[in-house]
């Protein structure tokens, strides 16, 4: 994928650093004419769900920043090139471009910190490709390569939501290894985070989700999860306190 982009800074002498001289994300949105329309509604929840369940224990949420169909441009060489990850996060950069500003799109070249882990989720037209089935040496390169020889992300996963497969690969020297899971899980070493298959409830629809676990395996709460089991925990101690009153031979509802 490609879009038409000038530079409007001239090179001097002596020489500016890539990013004085090269496109911003200003230059370099994710918004793009020439390919209208949005994700199916499973890629939104799915990458919603990711987002929200994300939470690397070393780092504050401040300096986490995760994207889902965001442009994310990799070669100063070409700067028009970029890929769109269904997901990705990038950790130790703030949330905000520049600590200010919501990012239009991210800028390898002005951001200088690559991705962690990212994340496709397969359908049958990217299939081939985002599994480095498709022809490779070519220009732009593919998905692929981007990830596992140009940006080198250390984490790649992968989610047929038809099969319910789940596929992740890590990077060993210079090419991504396979990894096992165990019970439809893997643990991602470098992330201090798990992602697994849940079968549960999200935003009304009931089915198998990528989901992040902790180092004890408990799935990560959502924030509407937390403040749900916040309630219920308020409502069983309202409960055994009422009880408790009723054994003293006292009428909890006639309490002001």
């Amino acid at each position: 994928m490609s879009v038409k982009v000038e530079s409007s800074t001239k090179q001097v002498n002596p020489p500016c650093s890539p990013k004085e001289v090269l496109p911003t994300m200003y230059d370099l949105p994710s918004e793009d004419p020439e390919e209208p329309g949005l994700p199916d509604q499973f890629h939104l929840l799915q990458a919603q769900l990711c987002s929200a369940t994300f939470q690397p224990p070393h780092y504050p949420s401040k300096r986490i920043f995760v994207a889902s169909d965001l442009n994310l441009y990799y070669d100063p060489q070409n700067t028009n090139w970029y890929k769109r990850p269904d997901w990705f996060a990038v950790l130790g950069v703030s949330q905000f471009y520049q600590e200010r500003e919501l990012r239009l799109s991210y800028v390898m070249w002005q951001e200088r910190v690559r991705p962690t882990v990212a994340i496709e989720f397969l359908s049958p037209s990217t299939r081939a490709e985002d599994l480095g089935e498709t022809e490779r040496n070519r220009k732009p390169p593919t998905k692929w390569e981007v990830y596992e020889q140009i940006l080198r992300i250390p984490y790649y996963i992968t989610f047929d939501r038809l099969t319910n497969e789940l596929q992740a690969f890590q990077l060993v020297g210079t090419y991504y290894q396979k990894q096992a899971l165990t019970q439809k899980r893997v643990w991602l070493p470098g992330l201090q985070l798990g992602l697994g298959l849940w079968q549960g409830e999200y935003k009304e629809r009931d089915r198998q989700w990528l989901r992040w676990y902790d180092k004890e395996g408990n799935w990560i709460l959502t924030d509407t999860e937390q403040e749900s089991q916040r309630a219920d925990r308020e409502s069983q101690r309202a409960q055994r306190l009422a009880e408790r009153l009723r054994q003293a031979g006292i009428d909890p509802d006639e309490i002001e």
